[in-house]
């Protein structure tokens, strides 16, 4: 039997201009607190059109919490995973019910998941504010792990930490980060991303923000504007998402797939259409291969080298595919390639059947099929309702692998390395391969 404790403060309440400032400590309190209700979300607003934003303003400012499941709260040296969020760095709550934890929990393991500021609260620069306020939260959650995950079963010398998309990405960044050393023993980053930013970028952005609302690019400025407002005008045309980590010398110095540590066994991996998710419903029949390549950063010669890999491809399957590589599956690779210590590396290549198939193995897709969890609403946009049966025998092997990982640091498949490259193959069934995606890899080597 799962007991499950819910909306557990870690840190204070984002409170007027704490919004923008470190996590505190939480507000302590006397008794037993009642812990069967998520606390509220982070600020945020919606991502996709008629998806309702996971956020109300009048839900209040105590929205750093963390939830635990727990198969055993009495007992003791359960592995610990605990899970980061996606969202493009603008959306995210843990009270989605695709990361409920009882499934994975009932395999022997506490699971917990938490609460970080996204948006400008999380990711934008501001001058007397500290950089990549969302990973001092995700630092402050694990913080909290660690002094207090035994009275759940849990064993904080065993913590693994994994996360899709921007929690992907937060993985790496703090697997990459001496703010993380002690904190994790392992890691699973799924779809890691390219989108780290500079300083002057993210300034720049403020820049753009302030200006929409009318005040100055300032703490105080942003302090006298309701985070409705500001999650109002955050997007710029074109744009997926205007955040991402900041390159600040101090919590990051670098790209994450150049400084990773060698003590933190880490599984790296990518789904085989990522960017399905991000031009369904758009017009790609006039797109131009050769701008995409040139858009982000290729030499005019890496589209011949694409073509001469996949004969037959459209100019649209190309557009997605460069993007794509861009995007998430070369970062998951490299972060797999570069570790210095173990690592490990998978593809999702098991097609939806949402939406006629026009999905295919898109970006998200293993969120539901990590936690088997698909009901809610991006469960139900990307497998459809019901799920397929196939969704739930694929997650059985996915879980049955990350519990491994967690508990004896094996998920069932060869260590990736540059001799072999063997590559766990997320389908029904499952297989392993060699270098799944060498064209890809070589095409960007060469480019660097």
């Amino acid at each position: 039997m799962v007991s499950s404790f819910k909306g557990i403060p870690f840190a204070g309440p984002l409170t007027g201009p704490a919004r923008f400032q470190a996590p505190a400590e939480p507000e302590p309190w006397d008794g037993t607190r009642d812990a069967v209700r998520f606390s509220a979300s982070p600020p945020q607003g919606s991502l996709f059109p008629g998806m309702p934003s996971a956020w109300r303003p009048d839900e209040g400012d105590d929205s750093l919490s963390v939830n635990v499941w727990t198969p055993d709260a009495g007992g003791s040296g359960l592995p610990v995973m605990v899970w980061i969020y996606g969202g493009a760095y603008l959306i995210g709550t843990a009270r989605q019910p695709e990361y409920d934890g009882a499934n994975l929990a009932r395999a022997g393991v506490v699971v917990v998941t938490f609460n970080y500021r996204v948006g400008l609260e999380g990711f934008g620069w501001l001058p007397g504010a500290p950089a990549n306020r969302a990973f001092l939260d995700q630092l402050a959650a694990l913080r909290w792990v660690q002094e207090n995950i035994a009275d759940f079963g849990g064993d904080p010398d065993n913590v693994t930490i994994f996360g899709e998309s921007a929690g992907g990405t937060s993985v790496a960044a703090l697997t990459a980060s001496d703010a993380g050393r002690g904190l994790f023993r392992r890691a699973i980053g799924q779809s890691v991303a390219h989108g780290f930013l500079s300083e002057n970028r993210v300034r720049r952005t403020t820049e753009r923000i302030a200006a929409a609302l009318g005040v100055p690019a300032t703490l105080e400025g942003f302090a006298q504007v309701p985070s409705e407002a500001i999650h109002a005008v955050q997007m710029a045309p074109g744009e997926i998402t205007p955040f991402g980590p900041v390159v600040d010398g101090d919590l990051l110095t670098g790209l994450p797939w150049h400084n990773l540590r060698a003590e933190v066994d880490l599984i790296a991996g990518f789904n085989h259409d990522e960017f399905t998710l991000f031009v369904a419903g758009q017009d790609l029949s006039g797109v131009d291969p050769a701008a995409t390549a040139d858009a982000v950063g290729l030499p005019a010669g890496a589209v011949a080298e694409y073509r001469a890999a996949h004969p037959g491809i459209s100019d649209a399957d190309l557009h997605v595919l460069i993007l794509s590589d861009r995007t998430f599956r070369l970062p998951s690779l490299w972060s797999a390639q570069n570790h210095p210590g173990r690592s490990w590396c998978y593809e999702l290549t098991w097609r939806s059947p949402a939406f006629g198939g026009l999905l295919r193995s898109c970006h998200a897709l293993d969120v539901p099929l990590t936690f088997g969890n698909y009901t809610g609403p991006l469960a139900e946009m990307l497998l459809g309702n019901p799920a397929p049966p196939e969704a739930d025998t694929l997650s059985q092997e996915i879980r049955k692998a990350w519990v491994s990982f967690a508990t004896t640091g094996d998920p069932g498949w060869p260590e990736y390395d540059k001799d072999n490259r063997i590559t766990r193959i997320w389908d029904v069934p499952v297989s392993v391969t060699s270098d799944p995606i060498a064209a890809s890899r070589r095409i960007w080597e060469a480019a660097a």
